[in-house]
């Protein structure tokens, strides 16, 4: 088989499955989100359409992280109420932003505490509003865990007219640890103080990042948990896997340029690269991403700079790259042995970091697991940690 040939084939498998994870499949304070929402802040009960929920107010009415703007109910299974959400957050700068999402909650009494709260991060789907799982209104995967469970679409993905900084680490950790304050906050929830958070691919990368930054963003809940599903990591690192970080970079170069005027793609990709990945990425989803992608990640001119090895580009990987920091509570790292996306040297090198910084990490390795099934295989066995931990048991440490 020819190089190209194999190219085209990896990029294929490669992005299709980066897609399969995104459900079950003005100037703002940048302080910490709250556990009530503000009495002076007025939730909007939404009944128009689909498409007018995510068209954002301007100006956006005053809020803390945290605190709902607006809310529409949306089909949920039996013994459950599900709700579509707008909640300010704040981007990498500090504005306030809308940022969207869905909640879903037992309808039934609650235990003693409030329910447990469990954050979903769901892996790449693509970066412009269409992309958003929220606009398909389907719960996040629950394992096994009976609460709240909530999905935040991250900053830059639903609002209409904007763009998702595609690995940014205050895109989605901000958005996470808000998406929690905002479901603490709805009455009828019942939400308690305890929660934990599970992400998959980005999403991955999302709850490492939603880790490190949760006792600062959310003093008043304990995150007892996360786990890391085939994470992204090692931003600046290579591992064999150049062809399929190409497809990956041209996406968070893209993305970066929303939140960092000193990025711009045109100094990094080729140009007969720039104009249909801009195309693709600015206006599509992950199918469409991965159909541009094909033809061009194989291309040795693929960058005329790579932005690993240029200062403005390596300071921003660095900057979102996970892992510089222990977080207080433990973590469950979880890598398939068949993995061709996020290969598994990457999720060895990070585990080897986290060890260095002190993290206790239980490690699970599942050999027959690719990227798109990893998340199923070890169902199983992310709900029995993820129940531990709301039981109370200690974590183990495999470093």
């Amino acid at each position: 088989m020819r190089r190209g040939t194999r190219a085209a084939l990896l990029i294929v498998a490669l992005l299709a499955a980066a897609g399969c994870f995104t459900d079950g499949e003005s100037g703002g304070s940048d302080g910490e989100p709250g556990d009530t929402q503000a009495a002076s802040t007025e939730v909007e009960q939404f009944s128009g359409s689909l498409d007018d929920f995510y068209e954002v107010p301007d100006p956006l009415p005053p809020g803390e992280p945290g605190d709902v703007i607006r809310r529409m109910p949306i089909e949920s299974p039996a013994g459950q109420a599900g709700w579509r959400i707008m909640y300010h957050s704040t981007d990498a700068e500090g504005d306030d932003r809308a940022v969207t999402g869905v909640v879903f909650h037992p309808t039934s009494a609650p235990p003693d505490g409030g329910w447990p709260v469990v954050a979903w991060a769901h892996g790449t789907s693509g970066l412009a509003p269409a992309c958003a799982p929220s606009r398909r209104g389907t719960p996040p995967p629950e394992f096994g865990v009976q609460g709240v469970h909530v999905a935040t679409d991250y900053i830059g993905l639903g609002p209409n007219g904007e763009l998702h900084p595609y690995l940014s680490a205050a895109a989605e950790g901000h958005a996470v640890i808000d998406g929690v304050a905002a479901a603490r906050s709805m009455p009828e929830a019942d939400a308690g103080n305890r929660w934990a958070v599970a992400g998959v691919s980005q999403g991955g990368h999302a709850a490492l990042v939603t880790g490190e930054m949760a006792a600062d963003r959310l003093p008043d809940a304990q995150l007892l948990g996360t786990v890391a599903i085939a994470p992204g990591s090692q931003l600046a690192k290579s591992f064999g896997d150049d062809l399929q970080a190409r497809a990956i970079t041209a996406m968070v170069l893209f993305g970066a340029a929303t939140e960092d005027e000193a990025i711009d793609p045109r100094n990094f990709l080729n140009p007969e690269v720039y104009d249909p990945a801009a195309k693709a990425i600015e206006q599509g989803c992950i199918s469409e991403i991965t159909t541009a992608m094909i033809p061009l990640a194989a291309r040795p001119d693929f960058y005329v700079t790579d932005p690993r090895s240029d200062p403005v580009g390596a300071a921003w990987l660095a900057e979102n790259d996970p892992g510089k920091v222990a977080s207080s509570s433990p973590l469950l790292l979880v890598q398939g042995g068949q993995d061709p996306l996020v290969v598994p040297a990457r999720t060895d090198a990070l585990f080897a970091q986290l060890c260095g910084l002190g993290q206790v990490v239980d490690r699970l390795d599942v050999p027959t697991a690719t990227h798109d099934s990893v998340t199923r295989e070890s169902q199983s066995e992310v709900s029995a940690w993820l129940a531990a931990r709301f039981e109370g048991a200690p974590a183990q440490d495999e470093c």
